[in-house]
């Protein structure tokens, strides 16, 4: 008997749901395989979702989308990084960037050289070998070199851009290749009684929307995979006390289209400001036991770069994931898999690594447990390491305010515990599996929050210090001049990739 998947339905429009129904128009929609997206829009998304990581650009390359009409239909800025203010002690300023800080010389690694010449009296800093953090504090962009040999080669970068305009982009792609779109709220979800499978999804006028394979992507309402099949939530709020969240758009002003996305530590929580081409979106995220939603807003609306053009729009959420991501025929993708505050960007990327993880393991109609269990298990350890380096912002901190001394004191996850203890001691970074980030940007978290290893690669000491000094003298220099010679972001999006004003 063919077992093949003859239907897949997507629960749920939103960034979520038109980026999985643009995925499987790419890669899944042919004459054996029908792809529906049942959306209401009498429900509002998510939609604040604005700043995204690298690894975007290979979603979007995926889809083959053409990178000047996304960036045009979308509003998009580009992002070197994130410039994080406050955070650890009011005042305090550094720098995430996409990149390393520099090649390894003689197999040491450069943060290692960078520790043997702070011993050795050298006052300069480790951003000072960061090439996107150099463009970024001059407002500078343009994309890296392919040439290996270039200054301009070891960084990468990502978007800034509009959530609802990228998914009605991804809409019209999947339209365009197949993928049907169905009008409607869903008040019923029908199971078979044999094996509990979802069998069909019923509408508000009675129609039953009938698959193979559902993908839940109705945000933090989890239809399916929780309102319908309970799959139960792992909660990790005593780690990530925010659990509410405000969202205002204004004028671009203040430091006009910075290539970079910035969070400003407030104290109950941060605030994150996304220069797009066309506004900028801001947001307070902050935790309810701390402070009371009126004087959120009126932290937020105090510390605009310009005029608001909305009012405050709120959010509630909890820290922590779905126990079981994929139950039965049901996947989760986004929101209603879980939920990490959007510190590091993380919230695309999620979707996206969900969307390829379930096209790596595509299964047949009959949903081979063994499938499931191994889709649980990764995605339950990419998760966790995120979750612990969102956790690292903030347990490592010296500000005074209740909800900081709490995250401060409160006990870490073990797996977190045992990295910062092995970066303390001799700068070592551990990556594992599942990790998101890798070494660059957990070094750059704890150089910006002062964190400065114990000892360094003894191998180091094989380079004489004539050598070392001169060596990274000349990178610094490199970098400087390099990052002066970049066209601002604004002359960069001008001459290359200016969107139309919105109608």
């Amino acid at each position: 008997m063919d077992q093949r998947i003859r239907k897949v339905v997507v629960v749920g429009g939103g960034t979520a749901g038109w980026m999985a129904a643009a995925a499987f128009s790419r890669l899944l929609v042919s004459d054996a395989v029908a792809v529906e997206v049942v959306e209401s829009e009498a429900i509002g998304t998510v939609g604040v979702g604005e700043a995204t990581i690298p690894t975007i650009r290979n979603f979007n390359q995926t889809l083959g989308l053409d990178e000047v009409e996304f960036i045009r239909a979308t509003q998009a800025s580009f992002k070197l990084g994130i410039d994080f203010r406050d955070w650890g002690r009011v005042g305090h300023r550094y720098f995430h960037g996409f990149g390393d800080f520099g090649a390894d010389h003689e197999a040491v690694q450069a943060h290692q050289l960078w520790r043997r010449l702070k011993a050795l009296g050298d006052p300069s800093g480790l951003e000072d070998w960061s090439l996107p953090t150099a463009a970024a504090a001059l407002n500078r962009f343009i994309p890296p070199s392919p040439d290996p040999r270039s200054p301009l080669h070891d960084y990468a970068y990502a978007y800034h851009f509009d959530a609802g305009l990228y998914a009605a982009f991804l809409r019209r792609y999947a339209q365009a290749r197949g993928v049907t779109r169905t009008e409607g709220k869903i008040v019923d979800v029908a199971l078979r009684g044999q094996d509990g499978f979802v069998e069909a999804v019923v509408l508000d006028d009675g129609r039953r929307i009938e698959g193979d394979l559902f993908v839940d992507c109705s945000g933090f309402r989890a239809l399916l995979i929780e309102g319908t099949l309970k799959a139960g939530f792992e909660d990790w709020s005593r780690w990530l006390p925010c659990d509410r969240a405000l969202a205002v758009p204004c004028r671009l002003g203040g430091d006009g289209l910075t290539p970079y996305t910035r969070s400003t530590a407030r104290a109950a929580g941060w605030q994150w400001r996304i220069p797009l081409q066309h506004r900028i979106g801001n947001g307070y995220v902050y935790s309810s036991a701390f402070v009371d939603d009126e004087r959120a807003a009126r932290t937020l609306m105090d510390n605009l770069d310009g005029e608001a053009l909305d009012d405050p729009r709120p959010l509630r959420f909890l820290a922590g994931r779905r126990r079981k991501f994929w139950d039965r025929n049901v996947v989760a993708v986004g929101l209603s898999g879980g939920f990490l505050e959007p510190l590091e960007s993380t919230s695309i990327s999620l979707i996206q690594n969900g969307i390829s993880r379930l096209l790596e393991f595509f299964p047949d109609r009959r949903c081979d447990p063994l499938l499931a269990d191994e889709f649980n298990r990764v995605s339950a350890l990419e998760y966790e390491r995120i979750r612990d380096f969102i956790i690292l912002h903030y347990c490592i901190n010296q500000r005074d305010e209740p909800m900081w001394r709490q995250v401060r004191e409160v006990a870490l996850p073990d797996s977190l515990q045992a990295k910062i203890a092995l970066y303390r001691a001799r700068g070592h970074v551990a990556i594992h599996e599942g990790d998101g980030f890798g070494r660059p940007s957990w070094i750059a978290i704890y150089n910006g929050l002062g964190v400065v290893p114990e000892a360094y690669d003894p191998l180091a000491d094989r380079i004489p210090e004539a050598e070392l000094r001169g060596l990274m003298d000349h990178r610094r220099a490199l970098i400087r001049h390099t990052a002066q010679t970049m066209p601002t972001q604004e002359a960069f999006i001008a001459r290359h990739c200016a969107a139309p004003p919105l109608g």
